[in-house]
């Protein structure tokens, strides 16, 4: 049971973040709801998942010519930069923490996107 939790996880979660959407946002869950995973764990193995399904986006993307590099030349720069902060306060912070301000972010993140939806109306 455990193995076709972790196929669907990634197939999930692969499809989530080719589309560009971050399959963090469910494979997370799925290790700390289903698997009942530390969610410090469950973010370290999301992001050597991301690793690879990154590459092999930003590739398809690319040869699709839907990527710019010059234009986002600052995201890679600061974004690469802030991260190391962001995995020594990964690394300090109580996993039960993490997973709080996690979910939070989900919630806000759904907030955001029903209210662009009922905009866009």
């Amino acid at each position: 049971m455990e193995i076709l939790v972790y196929i669907l996880g990634g197939l999930i979660g692969g499809v989530f973040g080719g589309m560009g959407m971050g399959g963090g946002t469910i494979i997370i869950p799925i290790l700390t709801i289903f698997l009942a995973l530390n969610q410090k764990i469950a973010q370290a193995y999301n992001l050597i998942a991301f690793l690879i399904m990154g590459v092999v986006a930003v590739i398809i993307h690319a040869k699709n010519k839907l990527i710019s590099f010059k234009d986002i030349i600052f995201i890679i720069i600061f974004g690469s930069a802030f991260c190391v902060g962001g995995a020594y306060l990964a690394k300090i912070v109580d996993a039960q923490i993490l997973k709080y301000v996690f979910a939070g972010f989900l919630i806000l993140l759904s907030i955001f996107e029903f209210i662009k939806i009922i905009k866009n109306k």
